[in-house]
C-alpha cells in the first residue's frame, strides 16, 4: 500500500539529492505513515486508520469523531 495519509491526504513528494559534487539524483520524500487504532463511539467498534504523524496530533486535538467525519468528506473508507 502506498505512503498515504487517511485523515491529511499526505503522499509522497519528489525532489533531488544533490551530492557534493553538484550531481542531482531522484529521490522521494515519504511522509511518516503510521497504523493507529481508535476506539469510536458511534461506530461501536474499533477502526484502524494509515496516518501521518501530523494527522495523529490532530486527532488528538479535534477528536476521533469530527476525523472520522472528516476522512468520510474527503471521500475515504472508515
Amino acid at each position: 500500500m502506498s505512503a498515504h495519509c487517511q485523515l491529511t491526504g499526505a503522499a509522497p513528494r519528489f525532489g533531488n539529492t544533490i551530492s557534493h559534487s553538484h550531481r542531482r539524483t531522484s529521490r522521494r520524500f515519504n511522509p511518516n505513515i503510521q497504523k493507529r487504532t481508535y476506539w469510536v463511539p458511534s461506530l461501536g467498534r474499533r477502526v484502524t486508520l494509515r496516518l501521518s504523524a501530523r494527522a495523529i496530533k490532530t486527532i488528538d486535538t479535534i477528536g476521533i469523531e469530527s476525523a472520522i467525519a472528516r476522512i468520510r468528506r474527503r471521500g475515504e473508507k472508515v
